[in-house]
């Protein structure tokens, strides 16, 4: 994930409307797909990074700079989501609704490509039978690489809890992966955040 100069960060705090379109521009690609990770929506996941812009730029001056500003940034666009959830009282979105993803030059042709969405639309759909608090431990811990430390400090849960969220969350996958297909679901964390599930 891309890193702001700290200039740019005092600049933003300061009121900079440049530097603050500049944040934007940094961090809107991790946000959106962390919102589209937890929401299921591309509609609702736009909305989600929008509110999530909206309330660092109205609370930009509690933000601590002794903490990384991609954990603060993502800890509330992963609290906007989880009360997006409890308000919907989890309604259930169309697989159909779901973008194709187009794979780079160099990957599986369309029969390989076919398959992996389908296990990506897999892995969303078991994502939305988490309760909000592992579905954001899951995705912080998978596609974003946070530590058990770092999660617990966002979620405001102690660390046990954090490993205790995400062994539940692991077992409850892995058996309805197991139910829908047949073989064992492993999740891997990523590097990045550029696949779009």
């Amino acid at each position: 994930m891309n890193n702001l100069e700290p200039e740019v960060l005092n600049q933003v705090h300061r009121g900079n409307q440049e530097a603050f379109t500049q944040l934007v521009e940094t961090y809107q690609k991790p946000v959106y797909n962390l919102c589209y990770r937890m929401l299921g929506d591309p509609d609702e996941a736009e909305d989600a990074s929008q509110e999530t812009f909206l309330r660092v730029y109205k609370n930009i001056k509690h933000y601590d700079a002794k903490r990384p500003f991609s954990t603060w940034l993502l800890s509330i666009a992963a609290h906007h989501c989880i009360d997006q959830i409890r308000k919907r009282r989890m309604v259930i979105v169309s697989m159909d609704a779901m973008p194709y993803i187009d794979p780079p030059d160099g990957l599986p042709g369309p029969e390989a490509s076919l398959y992996l969405m389908e296990d990506q639309n897999r892995v969303q759909a078991l994502l939305k039978t988490l309760n909000p608090f592992d579905r954001a431990a899951v995705v912080m811990y998978y596609w974003y690489d946070f530590s058990y430390e770092e999660i617990a400090q966002n979620l405001s849960l102690s660390l046990s809890a954090v490993k205790s969220r995400l062994h539940r969350a692991r077992l409850t996958m892995a058996q309805s992966w197991s139910d829908q297909k047949g073989t064992n679901f492993v999740p891997e964390r990523k590097a990045h955040e550029s696949s779009a599930i």
